[in-house]
């Protein structure tokens, strides 16, 4: 299986680059099972595509604002993407600079303060902060909102609120879980209505979601890591659904990648979803089955990415194509302030 299955023509103008002023305003284009046709519709309708019983499951991270600016020692000007936390004020970082810094050399900061270079594993380094406050609370003040490298504009004021979901809680993601941004108020109390339960995991996603894969065998592809907690009330309300006939519906990737990396194989050799907080490197592409949901809410994703090869596992990759070449055909918006889809799985069985 190579990269280059998953590549398709993407006109520029429909990367979105700024969210709708309404977030369930989206368009969602509806992928049913079997070959049943598409169905064009908008975020705010998903309630008619559940039933009183199933279970909705979010994924709860906030982002960082993780994104400084600084100079080295030498003059030369430094971008800092913080990619995860780490204990004593230290953290694991991207760093853009036109000759890469040296362990032992210092960043001054823009805001104040500096980022001493420990060292340098692969394309991230490990930088301790000297800025006279936790690193978090300082970063809350002083960081830079980190919008992804195809939204061509700086982060306005109104991203602050519209890039993070309105469930955030957990602090450390350095990117949104997108599929989460087409929920509002209104929407969420429609589904609450119809009797419908919401659930919740964390999953930080990473700087690496944004890194595209370089090698031409999928199979040899190395996924980024990242921190996950899937809790045992949230296994207990799977459980308790599928007691009751309901369904498992995950919002976004993440959320698949997190339940999938809980499952464990259980005495009668079957996948069983259990309690699990730690690190994953799942990567989920065609020929793997997705066990743990029976449907999944979806961004349209980027040419030849890890996302769009997990959509093609769940749906099936002929299927998803045809989806998105009808999105492009209709010109749905892609991406992280774009539209959604509502995916079934390629069987029923």
């Amino acid at each position: 299986m190579k990269k280059s299955d998953f590549h398709f023509d993407l006109p520029e103008d429909l990367i979105a680059q700024a969210p709708l002023p309404e977030r369930s305003a989206s368009r969602l284009l509806v992928v049913p099972p079997g070959d049943a046709p598409f169905v064009d519709r908008h975020v705010r309708d998903l309630p008619e595509w559940l039933q009183a019983g199933d279970l909705l499951v979010f994924n709860d991270t906030r982002v960082i604002p993780a994104r400084i600016f600084g100079q080295k020692e030498s003059g030369g000007r430094v971008e800092i993407l913080i990619e995860r936390l780490l204990p004593d004020n230290c953290a694991r970082a991207q760093v853009g600079a036109s000759k890469s810094p040296k362990a032992g050399s210092r960043i001054a900061l823009d805001p104040g303060g500096e980022a001493e270079v420990l060292g340098r594993d692969g394309e991230f380094y490990q930088l301790r902060f000297h800025v006279g406050d936790a690193l978090e609370s300082w970063l809350l003040r002083a960081g830079r909102l980190p919008l992804p490298p195809y939204i061509h504009r700086e982060p306005g004021a109104d991203d602050d609120e519209r890039y993070q979901t309105v469930f955030a809680r957990e602090l450390g993601a350095v990117a949104a879980p997108t599929a989460g941004l087409h929920f509002d108020d209104a929407l969420l109390a429609s589904l609450r209505a119809k009797g419908i339960e919401f659930g919740h995991v964390t999953l930080h996603v990473g700087a690496g979601t944004f890194q595209p894969v370089r090698v031409d065998d999928v199979r040899e592809h190395r996924m980024h890591s990242e921190w996950l907690n899937v809790g045992a009330a949230l296994v207990e309300q799977v459980r308790a659904t599928r007691a009751c006939g309901g369904r498992v519906i995950a919002v976004g990737t993440t959320v698949v990648r997190a339940l999938e990396s809980a499952m464990r194989r259980n005495e009668a050799g079957e996948g069983e979803l259990q309690p699990f907080a730690g690190e994953t490197r799942i990567f989920i592409f065609p020929g793997y089955r997705i066990r743990s949901v029976d449907a999944m809410l979806t961004n349209f994703h980027l040419p030849e990415s890890t996302l769009l090869m997990l959509v093609s596992a769940f749906t099936g990759k002929s299927r998803i194509f045809a989806a998105y070449e009808h999105a492009v055909r209709e010109k749905y918006r892609f991406f992280s302030y774009g539209d959604a889809m509502l995916l079934f799985p390629e069987s029923a069985e």
